[in-house]
């Protein structure tokens, strides 16, 4: 069996679920879109479904997923509909829906219902990507209120910047969502990831932990207590030894400056580990630290073992971890942990605790 898997802890999920929801106070959704960021969704959302006050997903199908699997907490569809007969399953299922666009409210007004919904209204703070201007939601808070289909009507916004503590921008949405939805009854939901670790001003009713359940922590401090979930790990299958001056891999990218261990490791580009990584990225080997060198091909890549001479074929190799920080090969590679975590496929899957 190939030796490349993910390791998911389950218990530090609970973990940094409980840290979000004792930080931000009130409720809070465990974000579960995109497969759990890639953790497996059923398997995350099962695993908190003792504690969590209720889930979050992106559309439809992946609340069906989880309603499949057992979950009957509220989940809440953050892109909301995008066709007037899902409203149907929104209503049989019973899920919240975000509502961002007029299109929305006209697709509730024009539907016959068997019950009411319970409606998430979203409010364009300053992101200006989804959600009604602040001078324009109470207009939208009566349609939707008099469409008589509309049993709550909760209120909602995103951060652009909050993974920035010294941007203006968040204090400024802020003020921009409490203005714009003054006197307006219903729970609040302002505070995404980023915003629970760092921004009280915007805890409300519901807070959103997403990345951070994970344990990728989103601020520029890593000081949060988060523990990581995955574990991206494999195996050194083949050890050779390269003069001075020889190439190593596609590209001949790596040249060697000396006599050089070269250990081989089942891990790929098309197992989700970025191609563009560069030399030098770290990388534990038994738990000790050591480098990539040259380029991550499709089902391999190359560490070096020149000084482990402990280490060789069936070591364990943590791509990234405990040990290994999956926001350092972020950044390394010019994106964010988000991305390298959703893009984990291929390999075995494995649920601890």
């Amino acid at each position: 069996m190939r030796p490349a898997r993910a390791l998911i802890d389950l218990e530090a999920l609970r973990h940094n679920y409980r840290l979000a929801r004792a930080r931000h106070g009130g409720r809070a959704f465990a974000v579960v879109k995109a497969n759990a960021y890639g953790h497996g969704a059923v398997e995350c959302a099962q695993a908190l479904a003792a504690e969590a006050d209720g889930f979050a997903v992106a559309f439809v199908d992946e609340a069906l997923q989880l309603r499949a699997a057992g979950i009957t907490q509220p989940i809440l569809l953050l892109e909301g509909v995008f066709d007037a007969d899902e409203l149907d399953e929104v209503v049989r299922h019973e899920l919240w829906m975000v509502v961002h666009h007029e299109l929305q409210i006209e697709m509730i007004k024009g539907r016959q219902l068997a019950a009411p919904l319970h409606v998430w209204l979203k409010v364009n703070s300053g992101m200006n990507r989804a959600g009604f201007l602040p001078d324009m939601v109470r207009t939208a808070w009566q349609r939707l209120h008099d469409t008589g289909k509309v049993s709550d009507i909760s209120l909602i916004t995103h951060f652009a910047r909050a993974d920035e503590p010294d941007a203006t921008t968040t204090a400024e949405q802020i003020a921009a969502f409490d203005a714009g939805t003054r006197d307006l009854p219903g729970l609040r939901s302002l505070a995404n990831s980023s915003a629970i670790l760092g921004w009280p001003a915007a805890y409300r009713d519901w807070g959103r932990p997403g990345i951070l359940l994970y344990g990728a922590d989103p601020m520029p401090e890593d000081n949060h207590g988060l523990r990581p979930v995955m574990t991206l790990e494999s195996q050194i299958i083949a050890v050779r030894e390269i003069p001075a001056g020889a190439p190593l891999g596609y590209g001949g990218r790596f040249v060697a400056k000396a006599p050089t261990r070269v250990g081989l490791v089942a891990m790929g580009y098309a197992d989700g580990y970025p191609r563009s990584a560069p030399e030098g990225t770290p990388v534990a080997v038994d738990g000790s630290l050591t480098r990539l060198i040259g380029r991550v091909s499709m089902d391999m890549l190359t560490v070096d073992l020149t000084g482990l001479p402990g280490c060789g074929i069936g070591s364990r190799v943590e791509l990234w971890g405990r040990q290994v920080s999956v926001n350092r090969i972020a950044t390394g590679v010019g994106t964010i942990s988000y991305e390298l975590l959703c893009n984990v496929k291929r390999v075995r899957f494995e649920y601890l605790g």
